[in-house]
């Protein structure tokens, strides 16, 4: 939309300066009373030269073409015509008057040339004024459309010179303070102190001079906490020809509230929860020392404590644990380890689980897979992914872990025949809470955290993963990892 505005726009322009050109003197006044008042004047001077200086052949009859098409263009193709007709009415005179030769078919070609401009150039005209009402009616309502956006957005050449902006962007520059010259980078540094970074949000803008390529950055402003995103990206033709550079401003304030507030309440929770959960779990074990002692009912009552219990401490330690990760402060205790023993333990874990749901589980390790890393987290880390593969698979399934290696990497692959997720949706499950389609309609239980945790520990130790998912058919997770 930037770039179709911004080529109407120069169209437009040219589109202008023609018909300016055909108008010169009309411009100049910009009246059409004078306009045509000195197209007439134009033919009575140019009927007085030509009787003045007895030039009766072509050159005498091209002195009329001018005004002719001045009053084409301002009075229209009907009215030009006329004025085609009087001019060569005004030569046909001073022919006369001169004494020239009378001849009917030169005086038939004059005055049909001198008819044609006064035609032609009404018509162009015409059109002319057409093309530009229709420009100026689709740069109106593309500039509206852009004016009513939400977002700042402005269009650069290549040297980060303005072209056009909206309407957004002009009120945000004023609240600003921004200068009104300059290019985009030289005004958004003017405003690097008034960050909460100065020297990253400086480092940045100077990257954005020199690098086009597409690029998203957020800044907060230090004396009122507001918050924005800025995107970039160049604007090109369909023959790759660059056109210039699209910026757009959003301030994202209550977006960043609202993370904020969720966080605190995330955390305030989890340690809320923390201290009842460990009383709770005392008393369970305390009560697990007498459960001979406790009735059949009494003992099943214990073991629904113990796994309710459970499940909720491992809630509470996800949302600890995903607080540190958007903290930044995920610690590791790297040392040897080895990726088949990992996986071997958290098939063996999950195996009961396998069981009782009637899933067939699988282990193919090629051999012991040394590296470095954290064994607990990453061991966390399996332990999710096979959990969520068993418990999104129907009785009568299967889920097989395959621990490989090669080329300086080693992998885990965990694939189910589960109830999988829609297409559209995989790009999403890497996001807090959130929790596919099928799972929800069918009432299986999570938090929509385990992915999130995982990713989080497979790029701490400088790896990968990756999923692939069809709904029905299963799902299939890959972690890579460096050997």
């Amino acid at each position: 939309m930037t770039m179709s505005s911004a080529v109407d726009a120069y169209v437009g322009a040219r589109r202008h300066l023609v018909r300016s050109a055909l108008r010169t003197i009309a411009s100049l006044t910009g009246r059409r009373k004078v306009t045509v008042t000195i197209a007439i004047g134009g033919l009575l001077a140019s009927f007085g030269a030509v009787l003045a200086t007895g030039r009766t052949d072509r050159v005498g009859a091209a002195a009329f073409v001018p005004w002719v098409m001045l009053l084409g263009v301002e009075l229209g193709p009907n009215l030009g015509t006329l004025g085609g007709l009087a001019a060569t009415g005004l030569y046909g005179i001073a022919v006369a008057d001169a004494g020239g030769p009378h001849d009917a078919l030169a005086l038939a070609v004059r005055t049909a040339a001198l008819a044609g401009v006064g035609l032609a150039t009404g018509l162009l005209a015409r059109r002319i004024s057409s093309d530009a009402q229709e420009l100026q009616s689709t740069s109106a309502l593309q500039s509206a459309l852009l004016d009513s956006t939400v977002d700042g957005i402005c269009l650069t050449d290549s040297e980060g010179n303005v072209l056009l902006s909206n309407a957004p962007l002009r009120r945000i520059s004023v609240e600003f303070g921004l200068p009104p010259y300059g290019t985009v980078v030289d005004r958004l540094l003017t405003l690097a102190e008034h960050t909460t970074e100065p020297a990253r949000y400086r480092e940045r803008m100077l990257a954005l001079s020199t690098n086009l390529e597409p690029s998203e950055d957020e800044f907060e402003l230090a004396d009122s906490g507001r918050v924005f995103r800025g995107y970039t990206a160049p604007v090109e033709r369909r023959d790759g020809t660059l056109v210039g550079r699209i910026w757009t401003l959003r301030e994202v304030t209550s977006d960043r509230h609202l993370e904020r507030l969720r966080d605190a309440f995330v955390a305030a929770v989890s340690h809320e929860l923390r201290t009842p959960l460990t009383s709770i779990s005392g008393f369970v074990e305390m009560l697990e020392d007498e459960e001979e002692s406790l009735g059949e009912s009494a003992r099943s009552y214990l073991d629904v404590i113990r796994r309710g219990t459970g499940r909720l401490q491992q809630i509470v330690e996800d949302l600890l644990l995903v607080a540190q990760i958007e903290a930044d402060r995920l610690e590791l205790r790297r040392g040897p380890a080895d990726l088949a023993q990992i996986a071997e333990t958290a098939v063996a874990a999950a195996r009961p689980l396998a069981a009782e749901k009637e899933i067939g589980l699988e282990l193919h390790v090629e051999g012991p897979l040394p590296l470095e890393a954290d064994a607990g987290r990453l061991g966390q880390v399996l332990d999710n992914l096979v959990s969520n593969a068993i418990k999104f698979t129907l009785p009568g399934g299967s889920v097989a872990v395959s621990v490989r290696g090669g080329d300086g990497r080693a992998e885990v692959e965990v694939a189910d025949t589960g109830i999988g997720v829609p297409t559209d949706e995989v790009g999403q499950l890497f996001s807090r809470f959130y929790r596919a389609s099928s799972a929800t309609r069918r009432a299986i239980p999570g938090t929509g955290l385990g992915l999130v945790i995982a990713r989080a520990i497979v790029e701490a130790h400088r790896g990968s993963i990756a999923l692939e998912s069809r709904e029905g058919e299963g799902t299939k997770v890959t972690v890579s990892l460096p050997a």
